[in-house]
């Protein structure tokens, strides 16, 4: 007598059949069934049933049970005809009895049973197989009935055992470090139980955290004498003594997997563990590299290493460096974030992670896929490169993104250790195939895999699988989408669909996001190599390829739709996980895609990472419909994570959006957050976007005369923010703004606002020639006050303005330190274009010792490519190649791009007479009066050489332009002295 109803416990009651859930009516009903199922088949007396569902029985209770259990059989046999007897629930004697032959709690007790007798890797995956049953607290709607609490107890202990005996097979399999999380939570929770601590400490152990295992040893004994008045028991007294002794019996060696056909390739990484440091492999995806770190980190761990793993998702959108907090939480390390400036806190957090790490040797950390790793995980990353622990790092040849191409370059200085894994050789196939499928192939069949899958092992494998199936290779298209595709569809149709909805969710899936039970669906593709379980409830895609061909075989509708009920089954589990409800929302189009991009930008900025702040603002903003406020906020967001990461043309198109949408606002107060929110730092004296600037100038001027009294802190922004966009104009406005913006600083204390209020005197010292040491006093004030209150980016501008004074004073190994101390800022923080005015530094310096110098100032000028500098880039090049070949007395050529510095340079190689205009009063001034100085020695105007003169002679001490740090025309006393010989007369 069978039933094809399901029932489920271990989480709130449900019973389903094939066409889902059955509606079980009310909660009176729901507890007859509940109080049914404790019973497991007994019968239950109606006066039983009556007494436990009413603490003061009402008059007709007794009928009322009937009108439940009537109601109860329409429900769990809706197809049973009339007056046929009931074969589920059913009446027996005094009382009723339910036959339910499938009980999650049941299988349950049955699996952990088995389990107990089963080896480690078997019971292993039947435990998790079990515990994934678990969606909740046992009979959780009857918590507080007494008739329920026995077997709510007795469930309860059953998982704690269930979660010991994986604790066990973990510990049996080598995987010490991986039972650690769960085994802290397990102890924290249950603190009198004596075998969860004595599983926690050797876990422990077996990680290398020997003092941690000492540790929890010492909290169990303090919480058994504070509860109970009495000693650990002896399982727990004789683990501490071995852990002090350091017993031999107390260290597993763990089976190492076998390898097929990178026996080299483990040598290599052997002779790496003699020199710590980073070890990077590569090649095309499916050529084995997570497979070639699993047997190296097994090998280790065999040998006492502590291994710990991360891996970067592909869409996931999970937080930022989520490998690191991935393998920080498998070692049980916490590192929180230093308060403070984010770039000074981003470092100091990077040292005490390394220094955490060190403290761990021998130690080896696996960061898997690391082409989709993000910048905050390179950057930390990169502080590894050279030791002082073993980092193996695995990443596709083939898909090497920006941000993975410029951490290699930088990571090349550290030397790494370099693995490429090509195709496996041929007489390896053989033996891939019975790894595979437990059977010999012949030579020709061995032959056509290897030429079918090149060698990739993926591929190979692949292929095998197919071999294994049907035995005909030659039905299998080229191609291991083909292959995938061939396999996919031998896949029963419900197997097929739900390994579609978790290509949307991603290649790590949480089987609570699938609809409905798909635990039996999950469980065949498991078996059929699509997936594998590492967890209760959690399995991941056995290959990327795999992932991705069901995924790009979805139509673009039917994938919004599947990201957007993947994100609603998220947003009811998991409120709090911003990243991810952010990824499906915005993939599906969603209403719901703008408020939670914005908050996993926000996230993101907590977090040190920029640019994905960045690209969640420009999602968020793509889709809003949002005007007024709300847009604007969006916006800001976006001008302030552009900034940060370098990309300066799109924060200033941003911020004259914001500009004018605050206007339309009429908000005098709001429209000063937004002027003030782009304060980053400026070095350089010609504006990149003279239109804006001058807009920005008259909407600041008008905020200012509409700004309550007592606002001096955003008085003194919005003066510094005017000075700043006034740079290089005539008159007194943009000084006296500086001033007063400089003044209020000072007074108020503030250290960020007097920095900026310095950057703006800066960029207002440009009045005559000559001023030098006064721009010398404002980078060594710049970089004491930054340096004191950890301003990193004023830090930096500070040494940057000191490279340029000191290259002015002919001071240039001076300028050199400060060059390299911005450089170290620069790299240590990630501050992008502090390395294109070092390096334009580093060719003028060459020029100014009479070096070659052409070459040098041909690559600085390729760095300001796509830096948004328009102000900077404009004719530099040839500006700089000019000056180098005068300073020579080589031929100027006519080969040279002189853009906005034309009306100077032109005439020094072909003058046809033009008037010379008056240089602006900025960093280039020098250069262009000593080019006009040339022009008009030559030209006999003894007027304008008299005029020249007297304007450059307060800078007779300095270098002609290398005030700039960016070229130099020699000494400004030479054209000093050539005006006075050939100007004296009429």
């Amino acid at each position: 007598m069978g039933s094809s109803v399901r029932f489920a416990v271990l989480g709130p009651l449900v019973a389903e059949t094939g066409r889902g859930p059955l509606d079980l009516k009310g909660p009176r009903h729901r507890a007859v069934l509940a109080r049914l199922l404790i019973a497991r088949g007994r019968v239950v007396p109606v006066g039983r049933l009556v007494d436990d569902l009413w603490a003061d029985p009402p008059d007709g209770a007794v009928g009322a049970i009937q009108t439940f259990v009537s109601a109860l059989r329409r429900a769990l046999e809706p197809d049973r005809p009339p007056r046929a007897p009931a074969r589920l629930l059913v009446t027996t004697g005094p009382g009723y009895a339910l036959h339910a032959e499938s009980v999650d709690a049941w299988r349950f007790e049955e699996a952990l049973t088995r389990a107990r007798e089963l080896p480690a890797a078997a019971a292993l995956s039947l435990v998790d197989e079990a515990l994934a049953l678990w969606r909740g607290p046992a009979y959780a709607e009857f918590a507080d009935q007494g008739w329920a609490r026995a077997e709510i107890t007795r469930l309860d202990e059953l998982r704690r055992q269930a979660r010991e005996r994986r604790a066990e097979a973990l510990l049996d399999l080598g995987r010490a470090a991986e039972a650690v999380p769960e085994l802290e939570s397990h102890a924290g929770a249950h603190p009198l139980r004596e075998d969860a601590w004595r599983l926690l400490a050797l876990a422990l152990y077996r990680a290398g955290r020997q003092g941690d295992a000492l540790a929890a040893l010492r909290r169990v004994r303090r919480a058994l004498a504070d509860e109970l008045g009495v000693d650990p028991g002896p399982g727990l007294r004789n683990l501490e003594s071995a852990i002090l002794a350091q017993s031999a019996e107390l260290t597993a060696a763990p089976p190492v997997p076998a390898l097929v056909g990178r026996d080299g390739e483990l040598a290599r990484l052997a002779e790496a563990v003699l020199h710590p440091r980073l070890v990077l492999i590569s090649g095309e995806a499916g050529a084995g590299k997570t497979a070639l770190a699993e047997a190296f980190a097994a090998t280790l761990e065999g040998r006492g290493w502590t291994i710990a793993w991360g891996a970067s998702p592909e869409h996931e959108g999970v937080p930022a460096a989520w490998p690191w907090r991935q393998i920080l939480d498998s070692l049980g390390l916490h590192v929180p974030v230093p308060d403070g400036d984010p770039a000074t806190a981003r470092f100091r957090w990077h040292q005490a992670v390394r220094e955490h790490l060190a403290a761990r040797r021998p130690l080896l950390l696996v960061l898997d896929d690391l082409h989709w790793a993000d910048e905050e995980t390179l950057a930390l990353l990169a502080e590894l490169a050279g030791g002082p622990v073993l980092v193996v790092a695995t990443y596709r040849s083939t898909d090497v993104p920006a941000r993975l191409a410029d951490f290699l370059g930088r990571a090349a200085r550290a030397e790494p250790v370099r693995i490429y894994l090509g195709g496996l050789p041929a007489d390896a196939v053989p033996a891939l195939v019975r790894d595979i499928t437990g059977r010999d192939v012949d030579p020709g069949t061995a032959r056509i895999i290897h030429q079918r899958s090149g060698g990739n092992p993926f591929f190979a494998r692949e292929l095998a699988r197919v071999l294994d199936s049907d035995g005909a290779l030659s039905a299998v298209p080229a191609g291991v989408r083909d292959v995938v595709r061939y396999r996919v569809g031998q896949l029963p149709e419900d197997v097929r669909t739900v390994l579609r909805r978790a290509a949307v969710i991603g290649t790590e899936i949480d089987l609570d996001l699938l609809p409905g039970d798909a635990l039996d669906a999950v469980e065949i593709a498991t078996e059929r190599g699509f997936l594998v379980e590492h967890g209760p409830g959690r399995f991941r895609f056995a290959h990327a390829l795999v992932r991705d061909t069901l995924y790009q075989d979805l139509s673009h509708s039917r994938r919004a739709r599947l990201h957007a009920e993947t994100g609603a089954e998220i947003e009811r589990l998991r409120p709090g996980d911003v990243a991810a409800l952010a990824h499906h929302f915005l993939l599906a189009g969603s209403p719901a895609a703008v408020r939670y991009a914005r908050a996993a930008a926000e996230d993101a900025e907590r977090r040190f990472a920029p640019h994905e702040a960045a690209r969640l603002w420009q999602a968020a903003l793509d889709r809003s419909s949002a005007d007024g406020p709300g847009r604007l906020e969006l916006v800001m967001g976006l001008v302030r994570a552009l900034a940060v990461t370098g990309r300066l043309d799109e924060a200033r198109r941003h911020r004259a959006e914001a500009v004018t949408l605050a206007e339309r606002l009429g908000d005098p107060s709001l429209t000063a957050r937004v002027l003030a929110a782009f304060d980053v730092p400026a070095i350089w004296t010609e504006n990149d976007d003279p239109a804006l600037a001058r807009r920005i100038v008259a909407v600041t001027e008008r905020t200012l005369d509409a700004l309550p009294a007592g606002e001096e802190a955003v008085r003194s922004r919005l003066l510094a923010t005017l000075a700043l966009e006034l740079r290089n104009t005539a008159g007194d406005r943009g000084p006296a703004a500086a001033r007063e913006a400089e003044s209020l600083a000072r007074r108020l204390g503030d250290p960020g606002l007097l920095a900026f209020a310095l950057n703006a005197r800066f960029m207002q010292s440009f009045e005559r020639a000559g001023l030098a040491p006064e721009r010398a006093r404002i980078g060594r004030e710049l970089v004491d006050l930054a340096a004191r209150h950890e301003l990193v980016a004023f830090e930096v501008l500070g040494h940057l303005v000191l490279m340029q004074a000191c290259s002015a004073l002919a001071d240039l190994p001076a300028a050199a330190r400060h060059a390299e101390a911005a450089d170290r800022l620069g790299e240590r923080h990630r501050l992008p274009l502090v390395g294109v005015f070092t390096q334009w530094f580093r060719a003028m310096r060459l020029s100014a010792s009479g070096q070659p110098a052409e070459a040098a100032y041909r690559a600085a000028a390729a760095r300001l490519t796509g830096t948004g500098m328009s102000g900077l880039d404009g004719g530099i090049l040839g500006f700089a190649l000019l000056c180098d070949r005068l300073q020579r007395g080589a031929d100027p050529g006519h080969d040279l791009d002189f853009g906005a510095y034309e009306p100077w340079c032109r005439p020094v190689v072909s003058d046809d007479g033009s008037p010379i205009p008056d240089s602006p009063r900025d960093l280039l001034f020098e250069a262009r009066t000593c080019l006009h100085a040339l022009v008009a020695v030559r030209r006999g105007d003894r007027p304008a050489m008299r005029r020249l003169h007297a304007e450059l002679l307060p800078a007779a001490d300095e270098l002609a332009g290398a005030g700039s740090g960016l070229l130099t025309l020699g000494p400004v006393a030479g054209y000093l002295a050539q005006l006075a010989r050939h100007g004296q007369g009429r």
